[in-house]
This record gives structure tokens, sequence and C-alpha cells, in this order.
């Protein structure tokens, strides 16, 4: 769990270097898969170090995933969206209302009740099958990416944050599936296809976007998707009698993602050069 923590404060504040770096960038076809965008994004310093935060969190994300339940630790994981808000605050000189906190919260207390009903970690190896499934859903991630950067702003934010969140699940799921270096393995290049996917819809949703909205669709993503396939396939259970709760997990962070995509807007070019300290993240003073 200690792993799982320290991966959620890597990943909520390599969100927010990587959406200074992307806002930095030249537009491009907006798209939201736009491998020159990830390019372009590259040679800003500040998506380096968020990349190299990601590595260090996605090392930790393993060593939580093989010894907790897959919702246990995105339950964990769903820290970085407060991380993001709180560190988003300082870099992009912006303030979040207190409607934006409290929808933080709520995504939060969320996805920590799906942790709270979570039971022991499944060791069942899942279906022949499961591992082109995750790559066909690899494959989707990127159509729909396609699809979805043409939406207007806020939308598109949590679109294409979702649609990271899915591409960050199939690598969730994946890494329980790999048991060493097969490569008939189809896990381990659906583990490949959809952490590219992801990367390149998040930085697409990060450069013109809300930053929180963007994670809070990310994390939703990662979080209830892969649940489902470790308690479904995987041998994952909650605990005795608390099947309830994460249900109730799941529609309580499903409300608070959907406000904060309500209240979020994305910044301005000044606001995210630093040039207008003291504005809300919905612009008002």
């Amino acid at each position: 769990m200690i792993c799982a923590l320290g991966a959620a404060v890597c990943f909520g504040t390599a969100s927010v270097l990587q959406a200074v770096a992307t806002r930095t960038a030249e537009p491009g076809t907006g798209s939201g898969v736009d491998p020159a965008l990830l390019l372009r994004a590259l040679r800003q310093w500040r998506y380096g170090a968020g990349l190299a935060l990601d590595g260090l969190g996605f090392a930790l994300q393993i060593v939580a995933l093989r010894s907790l339940p897959i919702y246990a630790v995105g339950a964990a994981l769903a820290a970085s969206l407060a991380v993001t808000a709180v560190v988003a605050a300082r870099l992009l000189a912006v303030r979040l209302s207190g409607a934006e906190w409290g929808a933080v919260a709520v995504v939060c207390g969320g996805l920590a009740l799906l942790g709270l009903a979570s039971g022991p970690e499944g060791h069942r190896a899942g279906p022949a099958a499961l591992g082109w499934v995750m790559l066909a859903v690899a494959g989707a991630v990127l159509l729909a990416g396609a699809a979805a950067g043409r939406l207007p702003d806020r939308p598109r934010a949590l679109v294409l944050g979702l649609g990271s969140g899915f591409g960050f699940g199939v690598v969730e799921v994946s890494v329980r599936l790999i048991d060493g270096p097969d490569p008939a393995n189809p896990a381990l290049y659906a583990l490949l296809l959809g952490g590219g996917a992801a990367f390149l819809l998040l930085t697409s949703a990060l450069q013109r976007g809300s930053v929180t909205t963007a994670t809070a669709g990310m994390v939703l993503g990662e979080t209830i998707g892969p649940a489902l396939v470790g308690v479904v396939w995987l041998g994952d259970r909650t605990r005795d009698g608390l099947e309830w709760l994460a249900v109730a997990g799941f529609a309580v962070a499903v409300a608070g993602a959907l406000a904060l995509a309500r209240f979020g807007e994305p910044p301005t070019a000044g606001e995210a050069a630093g040039d207008t300290p003291g504005k809300t993240a919905g612009g008002a003073p």
C-alpha cells in the first residue's frame, strides 16, 4: 500500500508537469491520437521530468499489483487526483474553487470506498483469451481517442482522460497476466500498446483541457474496469458482506468525476504560463 500511495504522488505530479509542457508546444492536428504532439512535448524538460516520475510510479505500481487486489491498488492511486489538484494550483497559477475541491474529495472518497471493500488478491490466471481481449481494448482506445480528440475542450478533456485511463487499465491487468518475458503472450503486447495509447491520449487531454478534469477521467478509467476484471476473472474478491460498499463507491466516484468535469475549465494561455495568478480554474477572480 505504501508503494501504491507513492505511485499516486508520482503520477499526480507528473500529470501537471506534462500539462505545463504540452501547453507550450504547438497544437498540432487536434486529434486525441497525435504522435507529433508527443514528440514536440518531449522537447520540454518538464515533460521529461514527468516521464521520469511516471516510470518511478509504474515501478511502484507493479510492486503493489503483485501484493494487493487490482481495485485496492486503484483506490490508492485515486489519491493522484488530489495530488494533481494541489500541484496544479502551484504550477499553473490557478486556484481551485470550493466546488472543485469538493468534487476532488468525492472522487477520492468513492474510490476509497472501493478500497475498503476489497478482499484478498486473487491467484487465478484468467481465461486464455483474456490477453487477446486486453490487446483488442488497447487498439479500441486508440480508435476512440482519434474520434474524441475533436470534441469541444471541456468534454474532450474528460473523454480523453477516461480513454487514457482505460489504456493504463490494460497495463494493470496485463501486469497480472505476465509471469515472464514470453513473446507468445498477447498480454505483453497489450501492455505496450495500452501504455503507448494512454500516453498519447493523456498528452492531448492535458494540452487544452483542465488538468483536474483529465486526471479525474483517467483515475476512473484505470480503476473501475481493471477492478471488474480482477473480480470476475482473476479471483479478486470483496470483503464478506461489503459488495454494497463497492457499488456505492463506484456511484460516488462517477458522480464526483462528472461534477469535476462540470466545474473544471481549461486555464488560459496566460494562466498556463503563470501570468495571471489568483484566478480560479473556472476563470473567475
